[in-house]
């Protein structure tokens, strides 16, 4: 079964999270590494969220449409 990622707003929320999490240093070295890689793999895809919606309002913009936008899928 596919796992489904989160939307953009999911995991820009946990990463968020992490980063408290990590500023507080209340958690030990391995668990820090956990929590470094989750957010290291969250920023890359809200990355590549934000690089798809830049694409389309691109593409607008160059076909000077204003059409509206549309549920991004997984």
């Amino acid at each position: 079964m596919a796992v489904k990622k989160p939307s953009f707003e999911q995991a820009l929320g946990r990463l968020e999270e992490i980063v408290g999490l990590l500023e507080r240093g209340e958690c030990g070295l391995d668990q820090s590494l956990k929590l470094f890689e989750e957010g290291a793999r969250l920023a890359g895809q809200c990355e590549e969220l934000l690089d798809k919606a830049e694409q389309k309002v691109n593409l607008l913009l160059a076909n000077g449409e204003e059409a509206p936008f549309e549920e991004a899928d997984g």
